[in-house]
């Protein structure tokens, strides 16, 4: 799993495993597209408008929790 953002385009990726396959783009709304295989493997997840959907508009943190391990890992975003 990999999570991108390009803050030129404010748009962030989180791709759920390796593009193998055709998939479709569903846009689900003027935010948020989803990439999906024939048989129904979600393959990705594009924010549009990231920063604010992520809330990270002001140079916040991201911060990943493994609920299983407890780690955490934390990305700042630019401001």
């Amino acid at each position: 799993m990999r999570l991108t953002y390009d803050p030129r385009y404010n748009i962030a990726y989180l791709a759920l495993r390796e593009k193998t396959e055709q998939v479709e783009t569903i846009r689900i709304s003027d935010e948020l597209n989803i990439d999906i295989a024939p048989d129904g493997t979600v393959y990705g997840i594009e924010l549009l408008n990231a920063n604010v959907q992520l809330g990270t508009g002001n140079g916040e943190t991201l911060t990943v929790v493994n609920e299983a391990s407890g780690r955490t890992s934390a990305v700042k975003f630019p401001a």
